[in-house]
């Protein structure tokens, strides 16, 4: 999701449509100590939300509203810590296939009803059953009998999740999953009330009326189209005590200008600004920037043109765009070039507490050198019997993936004997061609579910359904089995398999790493303790509090 944050979910949440990891920041150091009388906030979202159904959501709209009105296993704190949620105790065996966890005993679902171990039992089974067509169920793979029950060779049933007595949940993994843990404070992972989903049928979780909370706020005024709702402060949930705000106000605010314009008059708390507002308002007090957990990228397609088989072909296309340029004076809304194909901020190097990021980078991969380039491309293009490179770059139609694709369109257009025409369509159609490889060179994105660079290096596989491009190289590949399957319980090796496998990526520009998308956002500065963690679910509302 982050995965498709960038589609359907990109990204992030609820003020965005964007951007889980290493690296957290919260709107304020700390809090004054000082509480205003009315703990209320108003905040804004791009898009509506489709859905409360936990198994069923897909956008980051929806999920953020239901990590805010769900409890599962663990949540996010800052820095991409996990925080018992209805976890107390967590066991796991030596071989890292069995998952124990003691859940605790007082949370209520609003109803009053306890959330016991059935409730996750039953909405893990649901959301994989094929029946359930739950986009996001495919976080569950590493549980056993996942694939067969997927496929229906195997009920529900036969799903390696168990309830032992009321409160104890056991899981069993079909082999080691090195960031399981990160996973559970995925809404796909929260529980679900067997008796509300089955009142309401098919129009469970399509209103706020029809669906069971058992997290920090419940959700109301919601009918399944509106363009405002609120979050309320759950009186049953079993951290109330922690739970400082009364309110939160959403609404659709499509466009920045308007956002601003309501922030300006005080009609809102934080509002996502655009690359031209950050720079007019770059010395505001009130901005703020969230870097890491996405990356912007390029693929090219190998199957399809020739020359892009080429290893120089694609290092030259690579080196001709200046992506220092490209972030900091198209996109002007602190947006980064990249170090490589996993994003900054995701994940650090367990001896070191390096970025991931820095340990795998490879200058070739991202450097802009245009004369290097023009050396390549001419040395490419010979090689594989070519006189021109004349290419179609693919692209999303938004105003800001426009610009973008002209920038790379006359960079690349500096090349010798290359010619590039742009095609721009609204991201279902260019999504639909991406994936069936009806492209030459496109324009992507991607959002980390998860806070492990896995999920942006296991897309590059070979025959990964998002390797659209067609890359495929036996060494890489080989790194990322490895970390996945004999190096998956020693987290030492496994991060060398990871660095192998982007290091390796990068030295055959398997993909060209554009930027590293930021969130730019304007926050009331009375309004304190907002978490943002760059992968999965970036948004923690739940500890805000509106200072005197």
């Amino acid at each position: 999701m982050r995965g498709k944050h960038f589609g359907i979910l990109l990204g992030v949440t609820a003020l965005v449509v964007g951007g889980l990891a290493a690296c957290g920041k919260t709107t304020t150091s700390s809090q004054s100590g000082k509480l205003a009388a009315d703990q209320e906030v108003k905040l804004a979202t791009k898009s509506e939300v489709t859905t409360l159904d936990v198994s069923k959501a897909a956008d980051s709209t929806s999920l953020t509203q239901l990590y805010h009105t769900q409890e599962g296993l663990y949540r996010l704190g800052k820095n991409e810590k996990l925080i018992n949620a209805m976890a107390t105790k967590t066991t796991v065996s030596k071989d890292g296939k069995t998952y124990v966890f003691n859940l605790r005993h007082d949370n209520r679902w609003n109803d009053g009803k306890t959330v016991t171990a059935k409730d996750y039992v039953y909405s893990w089974q649901r959301t994989v059953n094929p029946k359930t067509a739950a986009e996001y169920a495919y976080l569950m793979a590493g549980i056993k009998n996942y694939s067969q029950v997927q496929s229906g060779k195997l009920a529900p049933s036969q799903l390696g999740v168990k309830a032992v007595g009321k409160y104890k949940l056991e899981v069993t993994l079909s082999k080691p999953v090195a960031y399981f843990k990160l996973l559970l404070a995925f809404p796909t992972f929260f529980p679900q009330e067997q008796s509300v989903v089955d009142k309401y049928g098919k129009s469970y979780g399509h209103s706020s009326e029809k669906t069971a909370y058992d997290g920090p706020f419940v959700m109301t005024k919601w009918q399944g189209t509106d363009q405002n709702w609120q979050l309320v402060k759950n009186t049953k949930f079993w951290d109330k005590k922690k739970i400082t705000l009364k309110k939160m106000n959403f609404q659709v605010v499509a466009d920045p200008s308007t956002g601003l314009n309501l922030y300006q008059q005080k009609k809102l708390d934080a509002t996502t600004l655009d690359g031209t507002q950050v720079a007019n308002l770059k010395n505001n007090k009130d901005m703020k920037t969230f870097v890491g957990g996405s990356t912007y990228y390029m693929q090219m397609n190998q199957k399809r043109v020739k020359a892009l088989r080429n290893l120089k072909v694609r290092q030259a296309l690579s080196m001709a765009i200046n992506k220092e340029q490209l972030a900091k004076n198209v996109l002007r809304d602190g947006s980064k070039a990249p170090l490589g194909f996993v994003s900054q901020n995701l994940m650090q190097n367990p001896k070191t507490k390096a970025d991931f990021a820095k340990d795998a980078y490879v200058k070739s991969g991202v450097t802009y050198d245009l004369k290097q380039a023009k050396t390549l491309m001419k040395a490419g293009l010979k090689a594989s019997g070519t006189k021109s490179l004349n290419v179609t770059l693919m692209a999303d139609d938004t105003s800001v993936t426009k610009t973008v694709a002209q920038d790379i369109q006359a960079d690349l257009q500096k090349l010798p004997n290359v010619k590039v025409t742009l095609s721009t369509l609204p991201y279902k159609t260019r999504l639909s061609r991406s994936n069936s490889g009806n492209f030459d060179l496109v324009l992507t994105n991607w959002g980390a579910d998860f806070a492990d660079p896995i999920n942006f290096l296991s897309l590059m596989s070979t025959g990964n359904t998002n390797n659209n491009g067609g890359f495929s190289d036996a060494q890489y590949d080989n790194y990322v089995k490895r970390s996945e399957n004999q190096d998956a319980n020693q987290p030492a090796a496994r991060y060398n398999d990871l660095v192998n496998a982007e290091k390796r990526l990068m030295a055959q520009q398997g993909v060209i790493p554009l930027y590293q998308p930021a969130t730019v956002e304007m926050w009331n500065a009375k309004v304190s303790g907002y978490v943002w963690n760059p992968a999965g679910m970036s948004r923690g509302y739940q500890w805000m509090a509106v200072e005197k």
